[in-house]
Parts: C-alpha cells; structure tokens; sequence
C-alpha cells in the first residue's frame, strides 16, 4: 500500500511538471481562462579617457561555449598579441565574410564583438571580472571611425572599474581572448549570447536583424540584482494578484491607471532572458500583454526615468522581476 502511494505521488509530481511546463509553451490564453499562451512575435561622446582594463564586479553571465568554440578555451594569441587585443581600437575598419557580411574590425584586423546581455539604452557593461579576461572590453580612447561606420554611433560607457569602454550604436565593444590571429571570428555565436558588432551595431551573422531595437531585456541593479526592463530601461513589474496558472489578471480598472500593461513583445527582440518563456496573453479588452514564466507584465507611472524602482514592494504585493521571472529582492 505504502509503495502504491509513492507511485501514485510520483505520477502527480510528474503531471505538475508537465503542466507547468505547458504554461510556458504553444498558444496564447484567453483572458481568465486556463494557460495556453504563445510567444507574441545614450552613450557619452568617445574622447580621451582612461583605459578599459579587465574590469572588476559582478558578472554571472552567459560567456561560455557554443558549437566547440570555448570563451576559456585557447587564447592562441602570440606574445604581443595580448597587448593589441586590449589597447585602443585605432582606426575602425569594416570586414565582410560570406557567412557574417559585414563587421567592425580595430586598426590591427582583430573583430570586434557585442554581448547580448548587455544593454545599449542606456549603455550597461555586464561582462566583469572572468568574463572580462576572456572578452577584454575595447577602450573608449584613441578611436576612429572610417568608412562604413557612422562616427555619430560611437560612444562610451563607465564600466563597474571606472574605466571608459567604447561601445557602437549603444552596444559596449569587445575583443575574444580566444581568437588567435586578426580577421579570426571564434567568439561568434559562444554561449549563444556573444556575436561580431556590424557597423550600426547590430549582431553580425543574424537573419532579420533589419530592426534590432530591444523591447525587454536585464538591467542589472545595484539593489535588486538583474532585473527585467523594457526596450527604453524601464522597470517591468509583476503582481502577486495575478495568477500564473492559469493565467489570470487581478489588476483591472483603476489599477490600470497606476500600472500599465507591457505590450506583448517580438521573442527575437529579448536580451538576457529565456525567450521561450516569454509569452503573451489576451487580456478582457482584447489587447495583448506580455509575460515572462506566465507572470503578467507591468511598468509603473510613479516610476519617472530608466532605472527607476518605485514600484518595488508597493502595498506588498508588487515586485520587479528578476531574470528568472521571480520576485525581486525576495
């Protein structure tokens, strides 16, 4: 009897984790109905300044490997070459590839990456520490733009160490520790978050990428720890009221006044978050809303500028939300 009951309490383990995990899956929600969702399809001015080094803070971020190509695998870089991969980049060149089109190259031929988990309004460096000896951040100093590249779209960013980082169109700019020689392209695609910049700063390499404007992404805050934004840094919220399964909205009517509903989003336009688990959802007017593992998304009107928390632990029961669809500072 007592095994049977083990067997039966598998069997219900087993089915919350099926349903749990259809939550996240295949087809949007109707409004108050059971889950079935769908995925919803400024920079300083560059000048001289002080050096962008290794960098030092926190970093759990996504640097690893993909396709064979390990960020701590072979550096391969001859003696001399360490110093070229983190000095000024020097005079820009763009690169074309059969496979990439066109990239950013420095002065020595060396490419130049963007991180998917970084942010480029505003521009925030998430690559520290380890993951800045193996993607060594270019400096912002000594650097020009040529032919092909829009001099406008280069800028600055402070890194958690206080040195100058140049980054493109908003995006920091780094090197690969792993490429052994000018014009190598290993660091593309590592980690599945790690590609060449092209010119105006969009990924290299991506199909569709006609429009790369983000519209949620991870702000990590010195507070809260790394937290969901939409595409202009505001902080998205969530409501304890709400339900996750099924998927129901407890914030209606007035509430609307206070919290507004973040559109649902297009799943190719995420950074630093699991896309599949960005869904959507159809909310009693009709119009789509978003959500992240099934918690409905929310911005807040007390919050006035990116980077704003106001909204966090308001009448208890309205969090951030972190970059696993948690409760924030929980």
């Amino acid at each position: 009897m007592e095994k049977r009951r083990q067997i039966a309490f598998a069997g219900v383990s087993v089915a919350m984790v099926v349903l749990t995990a259809a939550c996240g899956a295949s087809k949007d929600n109707s409004a108050g109905q059971s889950a079935n969702v769908q995925p919803a399809g400024g920079s300083q001015t560059v000048g001289a300044g002080a050096t962008a080094g290794a960098g030092a803070g926190a970093a759990d971020t996504g640097y690893g490997a993909s396709g064979g190509n390990e960020a701590g695998g072979d550096t391969g870089a001859a003696a001399g070459s360490a110093s070229a991969r983190t000095g000024p980049a020097k005079e820009l060149e763009v690169k074309k590839d059969a496979k990439l089109g066109s990239f950013v190259a420095d002065s020595e031929g060396w490419t130049l990456y963007r991180f998917d988990e970084d942010t480029p309004k505003p521009p925030k460096s998430n690559c520290n520490d380890d993951c800045a000896t193996k993607w060594p951040a270019v400096p912002a100093d000594d650097v020009k733009a040529t032919a092909g590249i829009d001099k406008s779209k280069l800028g600055s960013v402070t890194r958690s160490d206080g040195t100058k980082q140049l980054t493109l169109a908003g995006w920091p700019v780094y090197r690969f520790a792993g490429d052994d020689k000018p014009g190598d392209t290993k660091g593309q695609g590592v980690g599945g978050t790690w590609k060449a910049i092209s010119p105006d700063g969009k990924p290299a390499g991506v199909t569709d990428a006609a429009d790369d404007s983000l519209q949620l992404m991870v702000n990590n805050n010195a507070e809260l720890g790394k937290i969901i934004v939409d595409g202009k840094g505001m902080t998205v919220y969530r409501f304890d009221k709400d339900s996750a399964w099924p998927m129901k909205t407890g914030c209606l009517g007035a509430c609307l006044d206070t919290w507004k509903p973040v559109k649902a989003v297009d799943t190719t336009k995420v950074a630093g978050l699991n896309a599949s688990k960005v869904t959507s959802f159809t909310r009693p007017d009709g119009s789509k809303q978003a959500a992240f593992d099934c918690w409905l998304l929310y911005t807040f009107t007390g919050d006035k500028k990116p980077g704003d928390t106001k909204g966090q632990g308001v009448k208890g029961t309205w969090f951030a939300v972190t970059d696993k669809g948690k409760k924030a500072g929980q």
